[in-house]
């Protein structure tokens, strides 16, 4: 009899953000570094919280459900987030062009607009995010605790690697 217990799942950092957001693209260094440092061992999980100051906030976290059923979540995300004043200029037309960049299903894109299978989805984290106090983004959840990075974002990796090493050291005891 074995006395190796399962694997425990690798600690959560939500990331809830909206992909027109000025703040949530400088944020994405800090998301790589972070992807970086940990890989596998800290689940990054992109979560939604269009701001309606935004037009096309709404459209891009819905794209951006579409990549994640298409394998390719946090590559579009980053890749819509590098193209903030563009997105700001064209709208959808951008979201389904750096889809066809990406080598995804670009005509499912449309669909997915159009049909609005991934509304559910985005506004079950924006009623989330609400219900535990995001205001700012972005904002990150990490073991219990949130960092508002809408105010700044100084220190803010600092921060979340002493969680994430936390919560891994626990895991190993």
């Amino acid at each position: 009899m074995s006395d190796s217990s399962p694997a425990r799942p690798a600690p959560v950092l939500d990331v809830w953000c909206e992909l027109q957001c000025p703040d949530c693209r400088t944020a994405l260094d800090d998301l790589r570094a972070l992807r970086a440092r940990y890989g596998d061992r800290l689940e990054l999980r992109l979560r939604h919280f269009p701001l309606e100051k935004h037009k096309h906030s709404f459209a891009a976290a819905q794209a951006a459900e579409e990549a994640v059923a298409q394998g390719r979540g946090w590559p579009y995300a980053e890749a819509v987030l590098g193209r903030v004043a563009e997105l700001d200029r064209k709208g959808e037309t951008l979201l389904v062009e750096v889809a066809r960049e990406l080598g995804l299903d670009a005509e499912e894109f449309d669909t997915a607009l159009i049909d609005g299978r991934h509304i559910l989805i985005v506004d079950a984290d924006q009623a989330e995010g609400k219900a535990i106090g995001v205001t700012g983004i972005p904002t990150y959840v990490i073991g219990g605790e949130r960092l508002d990075g809408g105010k700044s974002q100084e220190g803010l990796r600092e921060r979340v690697e002493e969680i994430a090493d936390r919560l891994l050291a626990e895991q190993r005891d």
